[in-house]
């Protein structure tokens, strides 16, 4: 389990459930990362930038 520090990008929110692009080099394929909106900050739109560490999610 990775806790962190992740960058994150909000590439669309689905209902209950937003799908995160991560950022940064390395990052070959673009594979979404499906989150619950209630561990995520209440104000996020898409494309937010978000920091995620020690299992939580911040806006950047």
């Amino acid at each position: 389990m990775n806790l962190g520090p992740i960058e994150y990008t909000v590439a669309r929110i689905d209902g209950d459930y937003a799908y995160l692009l991560q950022e940064g080099e390395g990052q070959s394929r673009e594979e979404e990362k499906c989150v619950a909106r209630a561990l995520l900050p209440p104000e996020i739109a898409e494309g937010t930038k978000l920091h995620y560490e020690m299992m939580e999610y911040s806006i950047k």
